[in-house]
């Protein structure tokens, strides 16, 4: 019906779930790692629980899309079945031959066998429960005993419970206990903040081809108020704020009509969240007043050279296509498991051609299209590499031992994580990307195919909204490393923490304990990152700061370093 009128090629919005427009905020994103790291040679019992309508299913899908190597995957989706129905489905989707007469033992026996020859072939079995709440406790009891297919060293079947709140209820009933202690992770994912519902509706309509903003950022806060950060009902309401927007002729969508889409989408008022309140008028003048003085020359200057490329070119101000977001991949910041890391041996350097100096008008050298610019970034890795393209660069890389990292943390964040980045600039209302690939205390170093530019670092910062897009290299096999941490991937951190913190050498851990909590702390203290004693990507991208054949955001001798 408003497809035509917004210029979009596909309804955004549909409650669906659709690969295409998937979107991971950072905590679907630690949700998938929760459900990687069942698949991996440790993973044993996962729990992930969300409230109806949170992402549960689109992070299921996402892991069904991972390209993990060596695993089988079996999908129980409705869990309402007899203890033999639920085995013959498991068998089912397996491929395991059973027959219709089976009894009970004979199929638990039969699936032991196929795990067995499974393991025996190099290769992990995964079971995953969806609506694991409506499990009848005896069903429960008998998932758990699948649990005791093992040999002397793992288990033969790891086993996924994913369900609403009520799961948690259900597995702390007392002649439960048995399994609820056989969890080795758990997850609750809850609804998306303020910025994550902006970009999750962003996302959306990009991929469905809208070529501008829509909802004004007051309805983006409004949408979130009215949803509490639901991705399905944000889906709902913004569906209906659209129908609503053709029907009155208008391009836009703004804070009331949010509102009135959400009483009619859903029947009632519905609120979840308090919108944070609004700082006063002369406060915030003043929090502006030093950002406004640094940055009033900037302006000038900007808009001097924009006057006077106007009058002489003209030609340049048609208004170009479109940049591509960044690729949706990077939103994911897990691996296929198990995928070790490439090994990567350094070549003699090339000698680093001389930064040419550059103002406003050498930015358009540097701003070049997406691809391009991937393709930059993976050569400072490894040039030998050639990713097919754009759109699934982040899961074209996994392989050879690469990921992605995409982060809204601006120049503060990506000096803390020291890796050439590809940045998104808003320049007149576009979006543009640059390859930033040094910094320097007040210059940054930008990728031209002529060789690196230098321009003041101060400018491309205020151009930059924040979001970036790094590569790094995974030294362990787990995206996550904390207390379910063990074997290669404890040993790993034990000694590169023991390296960074200059401590006396010992012994490995065999488990990571309270003291291993302690000293990762420490190290994040240490580097101003978030201190929760968890070694998430941030973590982990720190760590291997200084690793050989890891490309740094150094500046080059000749340019004063900070």
């Amino acid at each position: 019906m408003y497809l035509s009128h917004f210029g979009l090629q596909e309804m955004p919005f549909s409650i669906t779930p659709d690969p295409a427009y998937l979107y991971l905020s950072p905590k679907h994103q630690e949700a998938l790692g929760h459900l990687l790291y069942g698949t991996g040679q440790y993973g044993g019992f996962v729990q992930l629980t969300g409230e109806v309508g949170t992402g549960k299913t689109t992070v299921i899908r996402a892991l069904l899309a991972q390209p993990i190597a060596d695993v089988d995957v079996a999908m129980v989706h409705h869990p309402r079945l007899s203890e033999r129905e639920f085995l013959a489905s498991v068998c089912d989707e397996l491929g395991i031959a059973a027959s219709a007469d089976d009894s009970l033992r004979a199929l638990i026996g039969t699936l032991n066998t196929h795990l067995l020859k499974t393991h025996a072939a190099g290769k992990r079995t995964v079971l995953i429960i969806d609506e694991a709440q409506n499990l009848d406790p005896a069903l429960l009891e008998q998932v758990r005993l699948l649990t005791n297919l093992e040999t002397h060293k793992e288990k033969l079947l790891r086993i996924m419970l994913v369900g609403q709140p009520e799961l948690n209820e259900l597995l702390a009933r007392p002649d439960l206990r048995q399994l609820a202690q056989r969890i080795t992770a758990r997850f609750h994912l809850t609804p998306l903040a303020a910025n994550e519902t902006a970009e999750y509706v962003r996302h959306r309509l990009r991929v469905a081809g809208a070529r501008g903003p829509i909802f004004t950022p007051e309805a983006l806060a409004t949408l979130h108020h009215e949803s509490g950060g639901t991705p399905r009902l944000i889906n709902v309401i913004a569906d209906r704020a659209l129908i609503g927007a053709y029907a009155e002729h208008r391009l836009q969508i703004d804070s009331e009509l949010v509102s009135r889409a959400a009483e009619e989408a859903l029947g009632h008022p519905h609120c979840k969240t308090t919108p944070p309140a609004r700082p006063g008028a002369a406060a915030a003048r003043r929090a502006w007043l030093p950002w406004l003085e640094r940055a009033l020359p900037v302006i000038a200057l900007l808009l001097a050279s924009v006057l006077l490329l106007r009058s002489c070119m003209p030609a340049l101000f048609v208004s170009p296509p479109p940049e591509p977001a960044l690729p949706e991949g990077a939103a994911v910041e897990v691996s296929a498991l198990p995928i070790a890391p490439a090994v990567i041996t350094p070549g003699p350097e090339a000698p680093l051609p001389e930064p040419e100096a550059a103002g406003l008008s050498d930015f358009d050298s540097a701003m070049l299209p997406l691809p391009t610019l991937l393709r930059a970034l993976v050569a400072t890795w490894d040039d030998t590499l050639t990713p097919p393209k754009a759109s699934t660069l982040c899961l074209d890389l996994q392989p050879a031992g690469y990921e992605c990292h995409r982060d809204t943390g601006g120049f503060t964040r990506l000096t803390q994580l020291g890796r050439p980045a590809i940045v998104e600039l808003s320049i007149l209302d576009q979006t543009r990307h640059v390859l930033v690939l040094w910094l320097s205390a007040t210059e940054a170093g930008l990728f031209t195919p002529e060789g690196p530019i230098a321009v003041d670092r101060e400018t491309l910062e205020i151009l930059a909204p924040g979001a970036f897009l790094t590569l790094f290299a995974r030294p362990t096999e787990s995206r996550r490393l904390d207390s379910s941490t063990q074997g290669e991937d404890l040993v790993w951190l034990h000694e590169r923490l023991t390296t960074l913190l200059g401590e006396d050498a010992r012994p490995a851990p065999s488990r990571f304990d309270a003291d291993m909590a302690r000293r990762v702390r420490r190290f994040q203290s240490e580097k101003q990152l978030q201190v929760d004693g968890v070694v998430g990507s941030q973590t982990l991208i720190v760590l291997t700061q200084g690793l050989p054949a890891t490309p740094n955001l150094e500046p080059p001798a000749h340019v004063t370093a900070p």
